[in-house]
């Protein structure tokens, strides 16, 4: 399961993964706005921003070939968008959707891969993002694991019961289980949420230890947005 492999690569312990969360979310925005705005020989400036990212990852001591693939993720989204782009005649743009496309969800990866989700939403709401946001996304990622798990038994118990069977029928079959999962999992979100509140949950979720943003993560702040934007400052000189 793709969260849970995340979960897993959040938790480790490198250069990258000790920065402050704020610092990695603000370097990964100024990347973003540099790839989004760099036009001038982006072919030349995707290799240089792809072997940023790869360092990046090399560093953080996370797979390269499994982040590769799990940021084509996103392909088929943009290849639909780049395809329009060809067909009316800009396959200029249709290239560019889709290089830009993938660095930036390979960025944004890079970022969870690395943070662990409480830093990550402490490190939003330190930010200044709205805490009604935060607490949505909190609850959405805790209440997954909930409905996988509950998924997972109940496919489990339809294969010893030889219920999963082909053809029409087991498209009813698969409703029905849709149904009774909706049901099951907001039945069992009730009784997590009771839980929470009868041991003093407030509305807000508490870090073990404090965020500290030092001077290493100053450095990586600015080494993160300063060397891309070198890159299109230069590319835009030379052009």
């Amino acid at each position: 399961m793709q969260h849970v492999v995340l979960e897993r690569w959040s938790r480790g312990n490198s250069f990258v993964h000790r920065r402050d969360a704020r610092a990695k979310i603000l370097g990964m925005l100024a990347f973003l706005v540099v790839v989004a705005t760099s036009s001038p020989a982006f072919q030349l400036l995707a290799m240089f921003y792809l072997a940023l990212l790869l360092a990046a990852i090399v560093s953080a001591r996370l797979p390269i070939l499994g982040m590769l693939r799990r940021a084509a993720m996103i392909l088929p989204f943009s290849l639909t968008f780049a395809a329009i782009s060809w067909i009316s005649g800009d396959s200029q743009r249709a290239v560019l959707l889709v290089e830009r496309s993938y660095l930036s969800a390979l960025a944004a990866l890079l970022l969870v891969s690395t943070t662990p989700l409480p830093q990550l939403l402490r490190g939003l709401e330190m930010l200044g993002v709205p805490d009604f946001l935060l607490m949505v996304a909190q609850f959405l990622h805790r209440y997954l694991f909930v409905i996988v798990e509950q998924a997972h038994r109940m496919r489990m118990a339809g294969l010893c019961r030889g219920g999963l069977s082909r053809g029409r029928g087991r498209f009813h079959a698969a409703a029905g289980a849709l149904g009774v999962l909706f049901a099951r999992s907001y039945e069992r979100a009730g009784h997590i949420h009771r839980s929470m509140v009868s041991r003093g949950f407030q509305g807000h979720f508490r870090l073990l230890s404090a965020a500290r943003f030092g001077l290493a993560d100053a450095g990586f702040v600015c080494l993160a947005a300063g060397l891309p934007l070198a890159a299109a400052l230069s590319a835009r000189i030379w052009a």
